[in-house]
């Protein structure tokens, strides 16, 4: 059994980087606070990686990529030992997903829930990895035409604060079972459940430097990690002008990239669905996380038939969420992650006020008693929304959503549609037609149908436009884990001599 974490009791250390199978000591960077968002407390300092420190952290890498113990390693070895790590992930469940509450400030129900799904991204991947095969290609001529596939090397990998490890293990998950490596940067605010797992994974047998960590600021260590001139690909989830800059870095090493970057979700909910579902649906999509994940259910778009009758039951669920301290059972709803965020929020607040819209509740920092310096928000419901109001286009990324009114099935998409944003749209109907035809015409990479939030390690998850590029999970992940070889063998056993009868030959490839 391990041993539950008490907030009240943390030790505040210094951490250091992860790297070649062991935490190291913090080098010349200056040090940042790692602070518990509930309590506004320190609970752990980390440096601000330097150039040396990424370097160190790339050669370890390199040098496990190389070797035979990990790039030599047979498939179903590997496979076997994904699966291992897998079991090793479960049996520390109890003290990552209270690390996590910790750390991000997310409620334990939430943590543990979420936490609980993680081992089987790895589990999917190790059966992937048996398997995918590759393929002989039929082509003209007495040839025999077939690829072979090699891991790409170098995943460099920058996750964020709001699922520290269910974003970070999208993308380990891939890069272990096709016999990649990587450096991760976790996000400043949450990097203690990222170290607390490459302990757990080295101690259950992950060769050293396969699973590296560098940590510090994004705008320095992330930086410096994604122009490295070592890395093969970069995987990035984030705002989108940190993947701008990111993207444009890798870009110079011609590494592969896959980012998810912002989003502003629609959803549209017409009248011939049950509205007390609908609402729901709304408050899960809008206020689970504090509302701080890329596929928030930010924009309701709501047919004018149930519109009122929508806004005013949405009002009534929002104030029944129950605020508090992340570590009790009872609590729904914790605090976003920062200062810093906590006041982009109550900005967008004001905004909503500035440019016309009816605020129906929230809209202020929430008060828990013995938690007077956590950075809380109450849940917050606009009504009366326009397509030009800020708070329709842009990303708040708190405990913040908006409500606007359509009229038929061709303004619910025009409004869905009006956005920069491609990454997740939700549709709420009972019409079976309807259903497939919004989905067809919505700009999304990720499509709800009377659910939300909902993803599996199987199905390719990503966005289109500002929403990012490439795809996580699935096959579509995998493959492009690898490089791929063509082999081109003639099977004819003739003589050929092109100069000795050029004018009579009549194909050149």
């Amino acid at each position: 059994m391990n041993n539950p974490i008490n907030p009240a009791t943390i030790k505040v250390e210094t951490r250091g980087n992860f790297v070649d199978g062991r935490e190291i000591e913090a080098g010349e960077g200056a040090l940042l606070d790692v602070r518990n968002p509930a309590t506004g407390d320190v609970i752990a300092r980390i440096p601000n990686s330097t150039q040396a420190d990424i370097d160190r952290a790339m050669k370890s890498a390199r040098v496990a990529f190389e070797s035979r113990e990990w790039g030599g390693m047979d498939i179903r070895s590997r496979a076997r030992l994904v699966n291992k790590l897998a079991d090793a992930f479960e049996a520390n469940l109890d003290t990552l997903y209270r690390l996590e509450t910790l750390n991000n400030g997310r409620p334990l129900n939430e943590t543990r829930a979420q936490l609980s799904r993680l081992p089987d991204f790895f589990r999917y991947f190790a059966g992937l990895a048996l398997a995918r095969r590759d393929s002989v290609i039929p082509v003209e001529g007495s040839y025999l035409n077939y690829t072979l596939r090699t891991p790409i090397g170098i995943v460099a990998n920058c996750t964020p604060f709001n699922h520290p490890l269910m974003i970070l293990c999208k993308s380990l998950a891939a890069v272990l079972a096709t016999g990649c490596v990587t450096v991760v940067k976790p996000s400043e605010y949450t990097p203690l459940t990222t170290l607390k797992l490459a302990q757990i994974f080295t101690e259950a047998g992950l060769p050293n430097g396969v699973f590296n960590i560098v940590l510090g600021l994004g705008q320095s260590a992330g930086k410096m990690l994604s122009e490295h001139k070592d890395i093969n690909k970069l995987v990035l989830t984030g705002g989108t002008e940190a993947g701008r800059i990111a993207g444009g870095s890798a870009a110079k090493v011609f590494a592969h990239q896959t980012m998810e970057l912002g989003g502003k979700t629609p959803v549209m909910v017409f009248d011939d669905f049950d509205v007390d579902q609908a609402v729901n649906y709304a408050a899960f999509g809008a206020f689970i996380g504090a509302g701080q994940t890329c596929v928030c259910a930010s924009r309701h778009i709501v047919q004018a038939t149930v519109y009122d009758e929508f806004v005013e039951k949405l009002k009534a669920k929002t104030e029944t969420i129950r605020i508090g301290d992340p570590f009790d059972a009872a609590t729904q709803l914790g605090p976003v992650i920062s200062a810093r965020q906590r006041d982009r929020v109550l900005a967008y607040s004001k905004y909503g006020h500035e440019d016309g819209a009816k605020l129906m509740t929230g809209g202020v920092a929430a008060k828990v008693a013995g938690h007077e310096n956590g950075y809380f928000v109450e849940p917050t419901v606009f009504a009366d929304v326009k397509s030009t109001m800020r708070i329709f286009q842009e990303e708040v990324f708190g405990p913040f959503t908006s409500v606007t009114r359509f009229e038929d099935e061709a303004d619910a998409l025009r409004l869905a549609n009006d956005s920069p944003f491609g990454l997740a749209a939700a549709i709420r109907t009972r019409d079976v037609a309807r259903a497939h035809r919004v989905a067809s015409g919505v700009k999304a990479g990720i499509v709800w149908v009377n659910d939300h939030h909902r993803l599996d390690p199987a199905s390719p998850w990503g966005g289109v436009d500002d929403s990012g590029i490439g795809r996580e999970f699935g096959t579509e992940s995998f493959d492009d884990h690898f490089n791929v070889k063509s082999v081109m063998v003639a099977t004819a056993d003739k003589p050929f001599d092109w100069y000795k009868d050029t004018a009579g030959q009549k194909r050149l490839n």
